[in-house]
This record gives structure tokens, sequence and C-alpha cells, in this order.
């Protein structure tokens, strides 16, 4: 039976190549890899007396932005929008944070802090000095910890839907009164049921969708359950942990 998200997922692909992104993989270190979408003018064409080198990319012409995706969706699914009302103006980066979107990482650390390093090293990788970042949700936080480590590459953020750190104080007060255990239970739902409830609270106004859309979302969106977790539970520090750092950027 078709899967009414995954299906139309060609078509998305296809405007997004329009657009002037394409898909990108980066091996950062042997077991990590991230998934992108760059700008297609900064990948180098192989010479045609060397057909078997691969295509490289090279550094951006025009102002670069990297866009952060939330928990809810991988990078092209949640900024799709963006990318074709900026591209022809500015590089367009869209990475699938690890264990979103065929990311993935053998290593234990799933920090925000090691997601911003892997997002680092990978633009390092593409060419990319400095960039306007923005980030959503998740995505923010991440963005947060890019902007606090590594400000020289930071020329302006944009964040919404976010807090700078998730405090445990913040994370019982907002479960507590959701009705949740755990940010795992509430972000990862594994019934149309759940699901429904979740999308009731993200949005301001919700929209009727049949169940067979629900069952659809929960087969091909929410993967990766065991990492997805260990990254809700890492994002929460103590109170007492809390630094709020100062951030160059105006």
């Amino acid at each position: 039976m078709v899967n009414l998200v995954e299906s139309p997922k060609p078509l998305l692909y296809g405007l997004m190549k329009l657009a002037g992104v394409v898909p990108y993989t980066i091996e950062i270190e042997p077991g990590t890899k991230m998934n992108f979408w760059i700008p297609k003018e900064t990948l180098k064409k192989p010479k045609k007396s060397d057909k078997n080198s691969s295509v490289e990319p090279k550094k951006p012409t025009k102002p670069a932005i990297l866009f952060i995706h939330g928990f809810a969706a991988e990078g092209i699914v949640t900024w799709q929008f963006q990318v074709r009302s900026l591209a022809k103006k500015y590089s367009v980066y869209i990475p699938d944070l690890l264990f979103f979107g065929g990311s993935y990482s053998d290593k234990p650390d799933r920090s925000p802090a090691f997601q911003a390093h892997c997002l680092v090293k990978s633009l390092h990788i593409l060419g990319v000095d400095n960039f306007f970042l923005v980030g959503f949700s998740y995505g923010g936080m991440v963005a947060f910890k890019i902007a606090e480590e590594y400000p020289e590459m930071v020329r302006a953020m944009v964040v919404s839907g976010s807090v700078l750190v998730m405090t445990d104080t913040i994370s019982e007060s907002n479960l507590n009164r959701l009705g949740y255990k755990s940010s795992a239970d509430l972000l990862l739902p594994t019934s149309v049921k759940g699901l429904k409830t979740l999308f009731t609270i993200a949005v301001h106004r919700p929209m009727w969708f049949p169940n067979r859309l629900f069952k659809d979302y929960l087969e091909v969106m929410v993967t990766n359950r065991k990492e997805r977790a260990e990254l809700l539970e890492a994002l929460v520090i103590s109170n007492k942990d809390v630094t709020i750092p100062r951030f160059q950027q105006v």
C-alpha cells in the first residue's frame, strides 16, 4: 500500500533541485555521516579525463544560510518553502540532524553539543566559513550551541519555538502541564491517538486529517526511536549546571 507521507517525496525532491539545492552525504568520521541539501552550484564537476573522481563541494559564492530542523520532520520537509524563497540570493544548506533522514552516528554522545560539532565539521568540509543560522525547536537549541561554541562562524541567528537550554525545571513543568511522564512519550508517539495529541499541542489551529495519514506519518517519520529518546534525555540538564552564554552576534 502506498504511504501517503512518503510517496510525495520524489516530487518534493524534484522541486528542490529545480530551486537550486541537491542532496549530498558527508562522512564526518568513520561511523558518523550527515545528509545535507546544498547549493547545486557548489558541486565541482569532475574533469572528463577523470571519470572515476567524485564530485566535491566548493566554497559558496553567495551568503550562506544554515537551517536546522526540529523533532517533527527531517530538514528538507521542514524548510522546503524557505528554499524556494531564498535560494536565488543565498547559498542554502539544510542538514538532517543525527538520527533523522538517514544521518547516523555510532558514537554514544547524544548531546546538542555533539550535533553542533558534527554540523560545523560538515560545513568546513563543504567550504562554508561563516553563515546565517536559523533553528526551530530542538534545532534551535543546537543552533544556540553552535553560536556559543563557534561564534566566529555565525553572522546572525534566528531561533523559533525553542529555549536557550532545557533545564530539568522547564522539562518537568511542561510535562506535568501536558500530562506526560517523559519527553519521549510526548514527542515519539506510538499510536495515532498519541500523534493526534501531539499535533493538537504543536499547532495553533489543528486541521482535520484522516487516520490513514497519521499512520503513514508514524511509519516513516518517527524512526530511530531508541536514539531519539536518548537525544531527548541528553537535552535536559540540571538547573545548577546552567550557564548563560554571552552571544557576540547582533
